[in-house]
């Protein structure tokens, strides 16, 4: 098998501009030969871009899915609601799939599609691009390796950073958990993924904390307008529109506001559209804090906090062992060794590899064409395999919202 022919689903920002430019840089491994797309500028551009004929080119995954098999595999990157229905589809036609997260923001689609993926002998993949890093690969190793003992303890951080959460969880597509999904879900599956991975072992109790304190109404300053570009104070602002999306066109977040990627444009989408709009008066509802504490069947504890009020986006985490501690940052491609009998350091700096997630983009698409190629080897984010950590995410939910303890045992027999 030469290049994978590949049909998409969602030209998005993640569709389009991820996948769609993974395309275009190795047109030698992947060929896009189709999309279904509802927005017709997006849909139009991915076309053009990827000289896809006109038969082939959908507005919505219906019409495209009614079509008999006539390509490898497909990738979705739809609207976290919108998986389980196509992903279960594509896969009885017999197309491979690579499918974003979260799986589904409902708990028994999540289940059901990892029965699914058991049942079909195809390659059915999870975006959780962060297993396929440099960064979280090394310290995997680190671990396997031995080097600092038995593993007792995680202290893991996602600094989702103040101007990333108020342009996706206060004014965008995941700021209300009844549109999309709740936070721990939609942006921290990739966390209890990568965590579960690390430790090795399944989950048995979960707690967790978290609150909507700053993104509401009665924290709006008196003098604050009901749209940045209006606003007697948006200078003093640290969320004002104005300040990120004027000085990042032609690439992300202003790539989301507007299709075309103009001062005037940009100007209409802020007087206009969801995006410029002020901070404390949207309809967001999910957490901008969130603490959560996870005991594993290894004797593992996790201590997981993610957090809106950061100035990076970056993840930093400890890693505690009998014989010494791994300390690492993302932002900085820097993993600390330190061991306990020698006092010293050793510090590591991983292969730095290109695209978006600290590579993961890129490893996690050439794993995938791989896999279908080579009709052989397991991937390291199948769906069965992610099922696990989905269920964490809805555990965490339930016990934030209970303010309970939930043993995993009981929560699994639920389902």
């Amino acid at each position: 098998m030469d290049r994978i022919r590949v049909a998409l689903i969602g030209a998005g920002q993640r569709g389009k501009d991820v996948y769609g430019n993974y395309g275009l840089k190795y047109p030698q491994n992947i060929e896009f030969i189709a999309v279904a797309e509802p927005n017709d500028l997006k849909r139009k551009e991915f076309c053009e871009k990827h000289n896809i004929l006109p038969e082939n080119e959908f507005k919505t995954w219906e019409e495209l899915l009614t079509k008999d098999k006539f390509c490898d595999a497909v990738i979705i990157a739809t609207p976290d609601n919108t998986h389980f229905q196509p992903a279960s589809q594509a896969l009885r036609k017999g197309y491979h799939i690579l499918l974003e997260k979260p799986m589904s923001n409902n708990l028994a689609e999540c289940i059901e599609l990892g029965r699914l993926a058991e049942e079909n002998n195809k390659v059915f993949m999870i975006c959780h691009v962060l297993r396929y890093t440099p960064f979280y690969s090394t310290l995997k190793a680190i671990i396997e390796e031995g080097e600092i003992g038995d593993m007792m303890t995680i202290q893991h951080n996602e600094n989702i950073g103040y101007f990333h959460f108020a342009h996706s969880f206060v004014r965008g597509n995941w700021r209300n958990s009844e549109l999309s999904s709740p936070l721990i879900l939609q942006k921290s599956c990739h966390d209890l993924d990568i965590l579960l991975w690390l430790v090795g072992s399944n989950c048995t109790r979960i707690t967790s904390f978290g609150e909507l304190s700053y993104f509401k109404s009665e924290r709006k300053p008196k003098e604050a307008g009901s749209r940045c570009l209006s606003c007697k104070i948006e200078n003093e602002c640290p969320y004002s529109a104005k300040k990120l999306y004027y000085k990042n066109i032609g690439g992300w977040p202003t790539t989301v506001i507007t299709e075309t990627q103009t001062v005037e444009s940009i100007d209409k989408a802020l007087e206009e559209g969801p995006y410029g709009r002020c901070v404390f008066e949207c309809d967001n509802n999910v957490m901008d804090h969130q603490s959560t504490i996870l005991e594993f069947e290894n004797g593992v504890t996790v201590n997981f906090n993610l957090s809106a009020f950061t100035n990076k986006v970056h993840r930093t985490i400890k890693i505690m062992g009998t014989k010494g501690v791994i300390r690492g940052d993302d932002s900085m491609n820097e993993i600390e060794v330190q061991l306990f009998a020698s006092n010293e350091k050793r510090v590591i700096n991983p292969q730095v590899v290109a695209g978006g997630h600290g590579g993961g983009d890129t490893g996690i698409m050439g794993d995938f064409l791989s896999l279908i190629k080579s009709n052989k080897g397991k991937a390291l984010t199948s769906a069965k395999a992610s099922v696990e950590s989905h269920i964490m995410a809805f555990a965490a939910e339930e016990s934030r919202l209970n303010k309970t303890v939930v043993d995993m045992k009981d929560y699994y027999n639920k389902f």
